[in-house]
């Protein structure tokens, strides 16, 4: 965490302004319209806290409840996830998982204890942590205006990609709106993913529903992400805003 704090830097605008959207994608143009509305400050930082549950099996159905708390930074992007996911009565596993200043982090061990995985450090583990952070900023949506470094390009009516880089590192997401204009859901071609002690790279994709407003921004209170292998998809998080807090420019 302290890392983290010490890694932000100034926002490169203090308020969202229509003018920015000229150009963009029709879909990307009728989010803004309907998450943000004009003179909105730029999000810099948001702690969320989360509930749900976590399919602890990458080939059955074995979920288990979990409960999060996570600190984001917009600039620069990074955030830190904290769960605790209660395997049995008086067992609970601990996940932490981080990207900061272009290094990614995961962590999982029992009771915080005994390791279960520990990988950290740049490559394909800074990569997914960074994709995730991109995948996440429907919660924290004016981290994906132009204006933050976004670049927008059209697929089709319902859809469009955004590419952002950070450091060395460049990513593409493709994201689909509803006919409300909401993002509904996202996808990526390949993610790192851990399949026994090996990571094994896969389509991965979220969808988000419940959106409702708060602070002036409209933001999905519940998703799902799941794993598209070529066994088929699989569900691997459900999870549920419990609260949301938000730092904003001046």
């Amino acid at each position: 965490m302290d890392r983290l704090e010490a890694g932000r830097t100034a926002t490169s605008t203090g308020r969202y302004e229509v003018s920015e959207l000229v150009g963009l994608p029709a879909p990307v143009q009728r989010y803004f319209g309907a998450v943000l509305t004009a003179g909105q400050p730029i999000v810099t930082a948001a702690t969320i806290e989360m509930i749900g549950s976590f399919n602890m099996s990458t080939t059955g159905e074995q979920w288990r409840p979990f409960a999060s708390r996570q600190r984001v930074s917009t600039r620069r992007p990074g955030f830190v996830w904290d769960a605790r996911i209660a395997m049995l009565p008086g067992v609970v596993v601990r996940v932490v998982d981080s990207y900061i200043v272009g290094q990614g982090l995961l962590k999982v061990s029992i009771q915080g204890l005994f390791k279960v995985a520990d990988m950290q450090g740049g490559g394909e583990i800074a990569r997914g942590e960074f994709m995730r952070y991109v995948a996440e900023a429907v919660w924290y949506p004016t981290a994906l205006l132009p204006s933050q470094g976004v670049r927008w390009k059209a697929i089709d009516d319902r859809s469009a990609s955004a590419t952002l880089v950070d450091g060395s590192i460049e990513l593409t997401l493709l994201f689909r709106f509803c006919h409300a204009g909401l993002i509904e859901s996202f996808r990526a071609e390949a993610r790192g993913g851990m399949v026994g002690q090996e990571m094994v790279q896969a389509p991965w994709e979220g969808r988000f529903s419940n959106y409702q407003v708060r602070d002036g921004m409209q933001i999905p209170f519940a998703g799902e992400v799941a794993w598209v292998r070529p066994e088929g998809r699989k569900t691997y998080f459900k999870g549920a805003v419990a609260q949301i807090a938000y730092e904003f420019s001046p």
